[in-house]
């Protein structure tokens, strides 16, 4: 590939891919891409690994909670645990703020939801229409304010957990 080749080398992509991933970081990389329960085959080749490797090494990450399995399917399927992953990343938050900044945090989190909440009149953003004006530009505006509470969201409830988190020395439930 010269320097102005639009496009990557496709061998370089896939050594690029395979350098300083071991198979297990592979299949762990595509768990964490899909959204839907998916084929271990069919993971197995995205991670190009053997079918064999990828579900050994997706039953050691759904022991680890980290994936979720359906061995009664044949073949059997997985799909990534957004759960283990809201809590690792609460579990960060705690380790990283003291409790009052968590606390201004979901403060502030509120205020903003507050502010989406009078915006579009309702405390639900998935009942919103954003296609209910002829502007382009609105409807655009409209999308991204609909993203971004829906994040508003998302984050009250991540540091909700890392207070609660912090608040038990690391448990939810106070021991």
């Amino acid at each position: 590939m010269t320097e102005f080749d639009p496009a990557p080398n496709v061998d370089d992509t896939e050594r690029r891919w395979q350098t300083g991933t071991d198979t297990f970081g592979r299949v762990y990389d595509v768990l964490l891409g899909i959204t839907s329960p998916t084929k271990y085959t069919d993971i197995a080749e995205l991670a190009d690994c053997s079918p064999n490797a990828a579900k050994k090494h997706l039953e050691r990450l759904a022991e680890m909670g980290i994936a979720r399995a359906n061995t009664e399917s044949r073949p059997a399927t997985y799909e990534r645990n957004d759960g283990y992953l809201e809590w690792q990343e609460a579990s960060r938050i705690a380790a990283d703020l003291t409790i009052e900044a968590i606390i201004a945090r979901v403060e502030a989190l509120e205020t903003k939801r507050a502010e989406y909440e009078a915006q579009f009149e309702t405390t639900d953003p998935t009942t919103v229409n954003v296609f209910d004006h002829d502007s382009h530009d609105t409807i655009h505006e409209r999308m991204t304010a609909i993203s971004e509470w829906q994040g508003v969201i998302r984050n009250i409830r991540l540091y909700e957990l890392a207070r609660q988190l912090s608040q038990n020395d690391g448990h939810l439930i106070r021991a």
